[in-house]
């Protein structure tokens, strides 16, 4: 799998950018939020999602690994294809697909072209729970850019403690200092 590209930016448009690594141009299809954050200068890092198909090869990229993460999500719900998942971050950012899917805003998610009641609605129900980790509060509704609570959550339900369980120790003893491994020695206290 291709991580990143880092080098040079050769060609760019509202869909797509090139980007030379090593002698090598790759062509790469982006979103409109990834448009927008290019930087003028010819120097890129670029996070990217290869996607094999029977009758393709294509590398996706993106401004950040949050944009990234959103786009795995999104391609992991039946109905959802890359070209799909990339015209919903072209019209919205992470942060408001995350927004939408947590307070159920099926409106918000059909708004986007291509995308009908029942796949909205399927969006909503396989991804509300994953929301956790673009830092979505189930009681506030809010995001905050908290990946250090979910990665200690995701280590300690992957040692086998009940989710549910996890998710209390870890409200209890959250700071916004806190580090994984503090977070996770600290909730082992706990639970």
């Amino acid at each position: 799998m291709i991580a990143h590209l880092n080098g040079r930016l050769i060609e760019k448009s509202p869909t797509e950018v090139v980007i030379e690594c090593g002698g090598i141009g790759y062509l790469v299809k982006i979103s409109l939020h990834t448009f927008s954050q290019l930087p003028s200068n010819e120097a890129i890092k670029i996070y990217t999602q290869f996607i094999v198909r029977e009758d393709a090869q294509l590398l996706y990229g993106f401004a950040d690994k949050v944009e990234r993460d959103m786009f795995n999500l999104l391609i992991s719900v039946s109905g959802i294809g890359p070209n799909t998942a990339i015209l919903m971050l072209s019209s919205l950012t992470p942060s408001e697909v995350a927004n939408a899917i947590g307070s159920e805003d099926v409106s918000t998610i059909q708004s986007v072209k291509g995308i009908g009641l029942k796949t909205a609605q399927r969006v909503i129900i396989d991804l509300k729970d994953k929301m956790l980790k673009f830092g979505l509060s189930d009681d506030s509704g809010t995001i905050s850019n908290n990946t250090i609570r979910f990665d200690a959550l995701t280590a300690l339900v992957s040692l086998g403690f009940d989710k549910k369980a996890a998710e209390k120790a870890l409200n209890r003893i959250f700071n916004d200092q806190a580090t994984v491994e503090l977070l996770i020695k600290d909730a082992l206290k706990v639970l």
